[in-house]
């Protein structure tokens, strides 16, 4: 598993919450609240280079907020890694935006991310300076996507289209479900490329047809094989389990070493 370069994990641990209604829960058991804990996963998995983000997920906005701080000084303390900040639209958000944002250009900070799962919408205000400071620093925006809600994308798209070009966008999750991904592969992803959008993807969470219909479709259109990138989404995601269906969907073809690595090369390092 060696030469693994991972477009996607994050950094910082969650406290307890009550998930949907039940008792305190912490489901991302993998999570590592240190640079060494972070750095010695990596020594394990083979994972040669990483953009680390912060963990999100608990409806506290202090809460991924306050990692960024921690993924600046990992990125700045080992060269495998490169770093993404928390950001957000929401306007009850937008002092904790404007401070994320100072770190735009510290060494090692490639990305701005943006999810939609606590809260805001593709029609917030505060995208604006998010998208500006993306442009200042040529940083990517790596936005969540999930089926439903604010981040289907069908709402995420309208991102592309606003921004896409002059920004390099980076669709997490590849939609995040059916629909999404028959939506993307089906024609959306590819006339994004075509029509000259800074559009990116990751496979993490995608449904098990997906990674191999995906790359089906770039060999046959001839478009798209410098878009995709591995990513393993730990701790919510299975760095095993990730690198297994996307290496059996792209074994022996020229993706291979484009997904691993080279894209994320390209894009991130």
């Amino acid at each position: 598993m060696k030469g693994i370069h991972d477009a996607h994990r994050h950094l910082g641990v969650l406290p307890a919450y009550p998930f949907y209604g039940g008792p305190p829960v912490n489901p991302d058991t993998t999570a590592r609240a240190t640079i060494d804990e972070l750095l010695a996963d990596l020594d394990r998995e083979g994972t040669e280079r990483a953009l680390v983000l912060p963990n999100y997920g608990v409806p506290d906005p202090d809460v991924a907020f306050g990692f960024n701080e921690l993924v600046v000084e990992a990125a700045q303390r080992d060269e495998r890694i490169r770093c993404g900040l928390w950001v957000s639209a929401k306007d009850s958000d937008a002092a904790r935006t404007a401070r994320a944002l100072t770190l735009a250009a510290e060494p090692g900070v490639r990305a701005l991310k943006l999810s939609f799962l606590l809260g805001g919408s593709t029609g917030d205000a505060g995208l604006e300076p998010v998208f500006a400071a993306a442009r200042a620093h040529d940083l990517v925006v790596h936005v969540h996507t999930s089926p439903g809600a604010a981040s289907d994308i069908d709402r995420v798209g309208e991102l592309v289209e606003r921004y896409g070009d002059d920004v390099r966008i980076h669709l997490v999750h590849f939609g995040g479900g059916m629909s999404g991904h028959i939506k993307l592969v089906g024609g959306r992803f590819f006339d994004w490329i075509a029509a000259g959008k800074r559009v990116y993807t990751d496979l993490s969470w995608a449904i098990g047809f997906t990674p191999r219909w995906l790359a089906a479709e770039i060999d046959r259109r001839g478009l798209g094989h410098d878009r995709v990138l591995f990513a393993s989404d730990e701790p919510w995601g299975d760095h095993a389990g990730e690198h297994a269906r996307l290496r059996a969907a792209v074994a022996g073809t020229e993706l291979s070493d484009l997904v691993f690595q080279s894209n994320f090369d390209k894009l991130y390092g």
